[in-house]
């Protein structure tokens, strides 16, 4: 089981990508809440280079809110992230996490319906960039 869908990009630079990804993300009811900028984190950390790559975390309020409701501690679980990544050969990869595959460890039925939601909504992003 895949804990993630991912498309790679070809012949795009990773800015216009990551501005393609946040406004998908928008279209689809979420927002950037976090990010994490692992190639500064890394060098800053760890002085190793890494090429560009950033993780965001993704929320859409109306999910977050139905599933806290269900279960407090899933909060977690919780932004989705979306990875946008450059690869070694120049292209572009942008990952989501699968949230009804994370949540299914939950063992509520009534949380892994809402993530599979969420789940089409995260494959909708990609499929929009």
């Amino acid at each position: 089981m895949n804990y993630y869908h991912s498309k790679i990009l070809k012949d795009k630079d990773f800015n216009t990508v990551r501005s393609e990804v946040e406004s998908a993300l928008k279209e689809e009811g979420f927002g950037v809440l976090t990010e994490i900028d692992f190639k500064a984190t890394m060098k800053i950390k760890l002085d190793k280079d890494y090429l560009p790559h950033v993780i965001l975390g993704a929320c859409n309020p109306t999910y977050a809110d139905k599933v806290v409701s269900i279960e407090p501690h899933i909060s977690t679980m919780l932004p989705c992230n979306v990875t946008i990544r450059e690869m070694e050969d120049g292209n572009i990869e942008v990952t989501a996490i699968d949230p009804a595959s994370a949540m299914a460890v939950v063992e509520n039925e009534e949380l892994v319906q809402h993530a599979k939601e969420v789940n089409n909504m995260l494959k909708n992003v990609l499929e929009a960039i």
